[in-house]
């Protein structure tokens, strides 16, 4: 496997697949979630697209959220601003898509890949894609992705992963709050059932999924200036020392 960072598409049959790939564990610097969000714009837009794959490489980490070494690297509020927008962008491209698109979660979700889990339209997982919301953890705060994830699971659920940082939910757990429809025991299962259901929607009409896709995310308008509010919130908190503190311990313990 490459060790190159990467965001691509690929579309064929009507299905665009959009893979990323970090070599830290599918973090997310800012490259990649500009291009996360320019590529999921594209798709929308682009009339042979019928349906998208979302998907990352690997078979350990679906994605381990914001990129560490990006976070430490923040010097002021814009910075901060600037970075955790771009999680506002993914996601909020995401919700406008007109396509639906289904989320291929092969392993663990931490933080900002919740994030993205949350905001497929329909996310199959393995049974080894467990579930943590960290950010408190190292001093933030699940505050971008936060609307996703509660749209998905419901506030009892968000506030219990929120709020108990440092442990992880298993792919049962996410399954029951809705955050996954569907779990398998394999990779072969998960692949399976992505391309089954992807081979359906290219065949169904565009035009009835584009309308029930605008139903699903009815009362989420607001989202376009609440995401980048909550952006800044989390771009102040990440100045502190306390969350200075916290990185750095977290990347002395993954040497």
């Amino acid at each position: 496997m490459s060790t190159e960072t990467y965001v691509r598409s690929h579309i064929e049959h009507g299905i665009n697949t959009i893979e990323f790939f970090h070599p830290q564990s599918n973090s997310l610097p800012g490259r990649i979630l500009e291009e996360l969000a320019k590529e999921i714009h594209f798709a929308g837009t682009h009339d042979d697209t019928k349906v998208i794959i979302l998907q990352s490489a690997g078979e350990k980490t679906f994605c381990s959220g914001a990129s560490f070494d990006e976070l430490v690297s923040i010097k002021n509020e814009s910075e901060g601003l600037k970075f955790f927008s771009g999680f506002a962008n993914v996601i909020n491209a995401m919700r406008r898509c007109p396509k639906f698109i289904i989320g291929r979660i092969q392993g663990r979700c931490v933080g900002g890949g919740v994030g993205l889990a949350s905001a497929v339209d329909y996310a199959i997982a393995t049974d080894k894609s467990d579930v943590k919301l960290s950010e408190l953890a190292v001093g933030i705060g699940p505050f971008v992705v936060g609307p996703a994830v509660e749209r998905k699971i419901g506030t009892s659920a968000f506030n219990a992963l929120a709020i108990d940082a440092g442990n992880w939910r298993n792919a049962e757990w996410a399954r029951k709050k809705g955050l996954f429809a569907e779990v398998h025991d394999s990779i072969e299962s998960l692949n399976e059932a992505v391309y089954r259901l992807a081979d359906t929607l290219a065949h169904s009409n565009p035009s009835a999924m584009a309308e029930m896709k605008k139903i699903f995310w009815r009362g989420t308008e607001h989202w376009e200036e609440l995401l980048k509010e909550r952006a800044a919130i989390s771009g102040r908190l990440v100045l502190s020392e306390f969350t200075r503190n916290a990185i750095s311990k977290f990347k002395a313990k993954a040497k």
